[in-house]
């Protein structure tokens, strides 16, 4: 857990020099899948520290009483830990796609064609030198964030379920 910790110290701008060499080794360069290696890298290690932090919290009395009981290792994850870490999963959830998809550094170096441009890179291009036609790169902008309210929207009911979980004694 320390080494996927320490991995979050350093800032994407600094490993953005080795990461383009590495990809252009890899005949990666100019395709959307560059930007997957640095994407997946950064979200992972703090996914899995905030999960663990989570499972870390669901009592081990619970999965007692489902050994006991004589579900297996795997039944009592499907069946018992995973539900009580929806709203884990959620923010994780949540936290992956954001910083995927409002990433912009990473993008603007890895990636030259404008074909494949992400969707923070075209909002770049709707800017002019002298001009800026505001309209545009305004409804380009609210497009560009509907997703993000769609996948929020659906996620919250998670989130919310999780700060009740708690409050109700049966």
């Amino acid at each position: 857990m320390i080494v996927l910790l320490a991995t979050q110290m350093f800032p994407a701008a600094m490993l953005l020099l080795p990461l383009n060499i590495l990809l252009t080794n890899m005949g990666l360069t100019e395709k959307l899948w560059a930007l997957v290696v640095p994407y997946i890298s950064s979200s992972v290690p703090f996914s899995i520290w905030l999960l663990k932090g989570y499972f870390d919290t669901v009592p081990s009395s619970i999965e007692e009483s489902a050994y006991v009981d004589g579900a297996s290792i795997l039944t009592t994850f499907y069946k018992i830990v995973l539900p009580l870490s929806k709203p884990a999963l959620a923010v994780a959830s949540i936290f992956c796609f954001m910083n995927s998809w409002s990433e912009y550094i990473v993008a603007r170096v890895l990636i030259h064609n404008e074909k494949i441009y992400t969707l923070p890179l075209g909002l770049v291009t709707l800017q002019g030198q002298y001009n800026t036609e505001w309209g545009v790169y305004s409804a380009a902008a609210i497009l560009t964030a509907i997703p993000v309210m769609i996948i929020f929207a659906y996620l919250s009911k998670y989130l919310i379920g999780g700060l009740t979980i708690g409050s109700v004694k049966e």
